[in-house]
C-alpha cells in the first residue's frame, strides 16, 4: 500500500508541519542528488556509471513521463518508444552533459527535455527504436500502460497536469519506500505494517485501539508512535524534494506545488 489515493486531502498536520518547517534531516547537507544522477547519466567517459545513473532515473520517473506522452495523444506503442528512447538516446548520449542544475527544478527539466525530444528526434524517420544500440533499460511498459488506462479520461487533466500529478505520487512512493526500509533495518517491520494505514489518514473509530492491542501498546503510546512516524515521513519528503531543486530556497514552493498537483 503506497499511500491513500486521496493523499493530498488526508495528509496529516504532523507531516505538513515537519515538511514545511524548513528543517533538513539531522546530519544532512543540501544535496542535488537527482541532478547529480542526470549529470552522471551524461558522462560519456564512464559508460558503466552513466548507464547505472540512467537506470535509476528511469525507475523513478518512467511513469510520469509515459503518462505525459500518452495524454499528449500518442499511441501505446509510440509512447513506449518515445519514453524509453528519451532516456536511452537523449540522456545517455550527451544531451545532459551540459545540463545546468542552477537553471531550476529537475521536474521541469525533464518535462522540457521530453517535449523537445517529441518535437524533434521523434520526427526523424530513421530515429532509433527502443533498445537499438542503447543501454539495456529495464522498464515495465506494460505496467505503465495498465496504470494509464485507469487515469481520468477525457480532458479532465492536461498532459502537463497529469505529468505533475504522477510526479508528485512518484515522490511520495519513494519516500514511503525509504521509510519502510528504515523500519525494516531497525527490526520494526511488523510495526510499520500495522501503522502504515495511519500514516496519511486519520483512523476509523476503534482503529487506534485495535492497532494498540496488536502491538501491545497503550493507545496513548500508539499515538506517540504514529506522530513520530508522520514526522519522519515529513522530513524524508522534504529531503526527497531537496534533491530535485536547484537550491534550498525552492523547497517549500515545490512542496506546496506538488501537494496541490496531487489533486
Amino acid at each position: 500500500m503506497p499511500y491513500p489515493k486521496d493523499a493530498k486531502d488526508t495528509l496529516h498536520g504532523d507531516i505538513l508541519a515537519s515538511t514545511m518547517s524548513g528543517q533538513s534531516l539531522p546530519g544532512r547537507e543540501f544535496l542535488s542528488t537527482h541532478w547529480s544522477l542526470v549529470l552522471r547519466a551524461g558522462d560519456l567517459e564512464d559508460v558503466d556509471s552513466s548507464n547505472l545513473a540512467l537506470q535509476q532515473l528511469c525507475s523513478a520517473y518512467w511513469y510520469p513521463l509515459y503518462a505525459f506522452v500518452r495524454r499528449s495523444g500518442k499511441s501505446e506503442e509510440d509512447a513506449k518508444d518515445l519514453t524509453q528512447g528519451f532516456f536511452a538516446k537523449i540522456l545517455s548520449h550527451g544531451a545532459v552533459a551540459v545540463a545546468d542544475p542552477s537553471r531550476g527544478r529537475f521536474r521541469s527539466f525533464l518535462l522540457r527535455s521530453i517535449k523537445n525530444y517529441m518535437s524533434s528526434e521523434w520526427r526523424k524517420e530513421n530515429a532509433q527504436k527502443r533498445g537499438g544500440g542503447a543501454p539495456n533499460l529495464s522498464l515495465d511498459a506494460e505496467d505503465a500502460e495498465r496504470r494509464y488506462r485507469i487515469e481520468p479520461a477525457g480532458s479532465e487533466l492536461s498532459p502537463e497536469e497529469l505529468y505533475d500529478r504522477r510526479w508528485a505520487r512518484a515522490v511520495l512512493e519513494q519516500v514511503f519506500a525509504t521509510l519502510k526500509e528504515e523500519f525494516r533495518r531497525s527490526g520494526k517491520s511488523e510495526r510499520f505494517e500495522v501503522l502504515k494505514g495511519q500514516l496519511l489518514s486519520e483512523p476509523e473509530p476503534g482503529e487506534y485501539e485495535a492497532c494498540a492491542e496488536t502491538l501491545g501498546l497503550e493507545p496513548s503510546a500508539l499515538r506517540t508512535q504514529i506522530y513520530r512516524m508522520r514526522n519522519r515521513f515529513g522530513l524524508l519528503l522534504r529531503e526527497q524534494i531537496e534533491q530535485t531543486v536547484a537550491e534550498p530556497s525552492q523547497v517549500d514552493e515545490e512542496i506546496s506545488y506538488l501537494l496541490q498537483a496531487l489533486g
